[in-house]
């Protein structure tokens, strides 16, 4: 039966986008089906979301020739400093400190805008010969036919492909439709994310200030400028959220604390509620998950888009690997070893990432004191640290091709 393409990707969003392109360049016949028109991805306003990119994830970028496009946006992340207290008393006596030059890679990560990163990855798609760019689509169901995966799309035309690939987020109607179940829970957390203005400069360090309702994240951005994730009980989120700027900023400084000088907004405030979810299976016969599809965790590492795009990298290679050996990309045997690679990766960052919010979200004393000596322990232990912060920026474990900036 004849394809319309090799491989049909459901979701363009950064992981979708990035999947399309790396196969693309491997010699893959993609299709990428965005629900979003292009003009809506491609928007030059700043709004304040940014990405904490992994180095590993950065070496990626550069392997698929994007990074060039936007590494004159990008703000390296020099130093990571983590703390534990209250809003308002300012950090406890012990504290973790990572120095990027403790390691021999060089910078841990970089901040990088999503106006950026989204439209460095559209101009690279549209030069792609091996993409078909389908914006302002959807699929609506998705069967199996002949051994082929054959996907209805909203406007009513059909695609059929060897292998159909969801990155359409973490309520994923393609694994509903295949009956792939989810376990998780809420935290009752919700996250409030904007952008600041500073009168100091950052000096490219990134601070983590765990609070008993959740943590604060304060990450640079080129110029005096930081990105905020911060976290609060869901109730909480909802009567700030709701607040005005100016109100919105008089709860926030209390728990920035006056280290950057005076404060202001910059761009737009959102929100998002954080659950832990995962994806029993990462594949079923001709389908697979990648990113917040196959896992959502908490924001507490700033790793969510750094572990989608170590997926990216591993199912680029595996079904590169397949290919290349006569193999039908599609089949279970093949993408089973994708799910090998990546499940165990994903399930120990899920439940670190879990067990830190546990620990640290709570005001209980001798936790607290017990918290804050181990942070001090391991800031005095310098093996230790330097495996952190090798963890941190990606480079620990079982790295695909990708990641170590590497051709498949």
């Amino acid at each position: 039966m004849k394809t319309d393409t090799d491989i049909l990707i459901v979701g363009g969003g950064l992981n979708g986008s990035a999947l399309a392109l790396a196969l693309g360049q491997t010699g893959h016949k993609v299709m990428l089906v965005d629900r979003l028109p292009v003009d809506t991805r491609v928007d030059a306003d700043f709004d304040g979301r940014g990405y904490s990119l992994a180095l590993a994830s950065k070496r990626m970028l550069e392997a698929l020739g994007v990074w060039a496009r936007v590494a004159q946006n990008s703000q390296p992340i020099l130093d990571i400093k983590v703390s534990d207290g209250r809003a308002g008393e300012g950090a406890a006596p012990w504290f973790l400190h990572f120095d990027h030059t403790e390691i021999e890679e060089g910078p841990m990560g970089f901040m990088l805008e999503d106006r950026f990163l989204r439209r460095a990855l559209l101009e690279a798609l549209a030069e792609e010969d091996n993409i078909t760019h389908l914006a302002g689509q959807d699929v609506t169901m998705h069967r199996l036919e002949q051994g082929l995966m054959r996907a209805t799309l909203a406007d009513g035309s059909e695609i059929t492909a060897r292998l159909i690939i969801g990155c359409d987020g973490r309520e994923s109607p393609l694994a509903m439709r295949a009956g792939i179940k989810r376990t998780g829970w809420d935290y009752n957390q919700t996250a409030l994310v904007c952008a600041i203005e500073h009168e100091l400069p950052h000096n490219g360090c990134a601070h983590q200030f765990f609070m008993p309702a959740g943590p604060l994240a304060i990450l640079p951005l080129p110029g005096n400028r930081s990105s905020i994730v911060w976290t609060e009980e869901t109730r909480q989120a909802a009567e700030i959220a709701a607040l005005d700027d100016a109100a919105y900023l008089a709860r926030l400084r209390p728990a920035f604390g006056d280290f950057l000088g005076d404060i202001s907004l910059a761009g737009t405030r959102f929100t998002y509620p954080l659950r832990l979810t995962l994806a029993q299976s990462f594949v079923a016969d001709r389908l697979a998950l990648v990113g917040d599809a196959a896992h959502g965790m908490h924001p507490i590492a700033g790793q969510g888009l750094n572990m989608g795009l170590r997926d990216v990298a591993a199912l680029t290679e595996v079904l590169t690997d397949a290919a290349r050996r006569g193999e039908d990309i599609g089949s279970l045997l093949a993408l089973e070893r994708y799910q090998q690679w990546r499940r165990f990766d994903t399930a120990g960052m899920a439940v670190a990432t879990d067990s830190v919010n546990k620990l640290f979200s709570n005001d209980n004393p001798l936790v607290r004191l017990a918290r804050d000596w181990g942070m001090g322990a391991v800031n005095a232990t310098p093996a230790v640290r330097r495996t952190l912060m090798r963890q941190a920026a990606g480079l620990s474990g079982d790295l695909p091709k990708l990641m170590q900036g590497r051709q498949v």
